[in-house]
């Protein structure tokens, strides 16, 4: 199986600054994983949207994977009190 590429926004990399270090390190080794294995167990895709997402704790990630070239775009990590308000 080929190997998935791993991109993250902008805004989701200043999210991982708000992360405790013991959480992130759990967080990255999971995003590491998507390269792999892009729909893990317990990954939920979002009703009306492309997007995925999984849970690593207290914290979600927000993803959405584009099979055509092989990527996953790391959208949106957060606490989970706060993933799904409106922007």
């Amino acid at each position: 199986m080929a190997k998935y590429k791993i991109k993250v926004k902008k805004s989701a990399e200043k999210e991982f600054g708000k992360i405790p270090p013991k959480e992130l390190i759990k967080i990255l080794d999971k995003i590491e994983s998507l390269s792999t294995n892009p729909h893990p167990i317990g990954s939920i895709k979002l009703s009306k949207q492309e997007k995925y997402r999984f849970r690593v704790g207290n914290y979600r990630v927000l993803y959405i994977i584009e099979n055509n070239i092989l990527t996953v775009f790391i959208v949106k990590v957060g606490h989970r009190k706060d993933m799904f308000r409106p922007l």
